[in-house]
């Protein structure tokens, strides 16, 4: 958890020029419903989408 919200993934920064993988997760998140965003973690130079602790899906 980072500050109330809950990282639903975590994606390392150096992926392949041109792709967007964490930006494709959260897209999908939200056409489910889910207020998903992307940033960034410069602590682990990673990419992480996460949501509001309140909309966090139990798993």
């Amino acid at each position: 958890m980072i500050d109330g919200r809950v990282v639903l993934e975590r994606f390392p920064a150096g992926g392949p020029r041109g792709s967007w993988p964490a930006e494709e997760f959260a897209r999908d998140r939200r056409l489910e419903g889910q207020p998903a965003e992307v940033v960034m973690d410069l602590a682990t130079d990673a990419f992480l989408v996460i949501v509001p602790r309140a909309k966090a899906v139990a798993g």
